[in-house]
């Protein structure tokens, strides 16, 4: 039987280590480190080249792990802490860019290699029908949010409390990473494997094809705005120490919304409630252009409407794609490898263009910034969105879910 509450807490420490860390590191090591913008962005993008093989190939690695998944889930758990330690709490003993680029290399190798047994796992302990898929969802993107809350305020918090914040996050981090690696080992026992499926035929669906492709364009708009949130609260609202608490809100929004959403999809379908979320997001990036210094309240609404928007996206578009994963590619692992891949090269848009795009203006973290250099940071995080979103709401509009996950058989 499954246990849904050890798949919420390993999700929540797998994402954990996932979006907060595109939002605060570049940031800290701009700042600590006086690593340029743009010298941050390049890296970023140059290493999300090692995913296009990478992520495939854990896929096809996910596939063939039978009794030793555990063992391998378990020691990528140790990788990621110990990465998590490296990143933020020890002293950089190199060029502070390049210990940049190898401790987030290889955070982010034991990202996509848990994640993708994680996602796959899903597909087997779902079971068959639709509900199984958005039930276990629901349960598992609300402990991925509550791990992204969990890990934007920590260093915020710990700010007022202790001499080097990061530093005893990334600890605590990585305890807690054992903690849930222990309460998950039963859960990757006894899973029956089925035999591998080849890249091309999970790509030669037409339907995978589709829900990949709005995946990508729709799941941009957050990784824009997670890389710009920190510059953008702290200089364009000239609100410094509203970053944690803001983000809290923008992402406790989406935890509290993602049962919300699955609820209505079970009873009205995925599309339109997935389409009804999209639209609430580009509503929520409009109001955003007309913000300005001292609007961090009004910025706060912003944050619930567009962090409720988000629970949508991360609940229910991932269960359309395990659901459908079932019936073309029943492991997952080669699956859930593009699936991986497609997200994390969202990122790599963020920071190859928005960052170096920024510095060109005359943008400088936490210094005093030219009015064009703060309009067009505005526009970068909230326009460059809504363009984006609109994209997407043609391709989900002209998709045809056949296989739609939600609705009860």
């Amino acid at each position: 039987m499954t246990r849904l509450p050890a798949f919420a807490l390993f999700a929540a420490i797998i994402n954990a280590a996932g979006l907060p860390i595109y939002i605060y590191a570049p940031k800290y090591y701009a700042d600590t480190y006086g690593v340029s913008l743009t010298a941050l962005g390049g890296l970023l993008a140059l290493l999300r080249l090692v995913d296009v093989v990478q992520d495939p190939v854990l896929g096809w690695i996910s596939e063939r792990l039978d009794r030793r998944k555990a063992l391998a889930v378990t020691l990528g758990t140790v990788a990621l802490a110990l990465s998590m330690i490296g990143l933020f709490a020890l002293p950089p003993p190199i060029a502070p860019i390049w210990w940049f680029g190898l401790t987030i290399t290889a955070l982010f190798s034991a990202f996509s290699f848990l994640t993708i047994n994680f996602y796959a796992q899903g597909i087997a302990k779902a079971g068959a029908g639709d509900d199984g898929h958005v039930r276990l969802a629901a349960w598992r993107e609300t402990g991925s949010l509550l791990g992204i809350c969990a890990a934007a305020i920590a260093p915020t918090l710990l700010m007022g409390m202790v001499a080097s914040p990061f530093a005893v996050f990334a600890w605590g981090f990585a305890v807690l990473a054992l903690v849930a690696a222990v309460v998950m080992w039963p859960e990757w026992q006894g899973r029956t494997v089925a035999e591998a499926t080849p890249i091309r035929t999970i790509l030669s669906d037409r339907l995978t094809r589709r829900l990949l492709l709005l995946a990508l364009v729709n799941a941009i708009p957050l990784a824009v705005s997670s890389t710009l949130f920190l510059f953008y609260v702290d200089s364009r609202l000239a609100a410094p120490g509203w970053e944690g608490p803001l983000l809290v809100l923008f992402f406790l929004s989406a935890a509290v919304s993602s049962p919300v959403w699955s609820a209505l999809a079970q009873r009205f379908g995925a599309k339109p409630v997935l389409l009804c979320a999209m639209v609430l997001a580009v509503a929520s990036f409009g109001y955003t252009l007309r913000l300005g210094a001292g609007d961090q309240v009004a910025f706060a609404v912003v944050c619930v409407l567009s962090g409720a928007s988000i629970g949508a996206d991360l609940t229910l578009l991932p269960a359309m794609f395990a659901r459908r994963m079932a019936k073309v590619s029943p492991n997952g692992g080669m699956g859930f490898g593009v699936w991986s891949l497609v997200n994390k090269l969202t990122l790599a848009f963020a920071a190859a263009l928005l960052l170096p795009l920024l510095e060109r203006a005359g943008f400088v973290s936490g210094g005093d910034n030219p009015p064009q250099a703060l309009t067009l940071l505005t526009w970068l995080y909230a326009g460059v969105p809504i363009g984006l979103k609109l994209i997407a709401i043609a391709l989900l509009t002209a998709t045809s879910l056949e296989d739609d996950v939600s609705r009860p058989t």
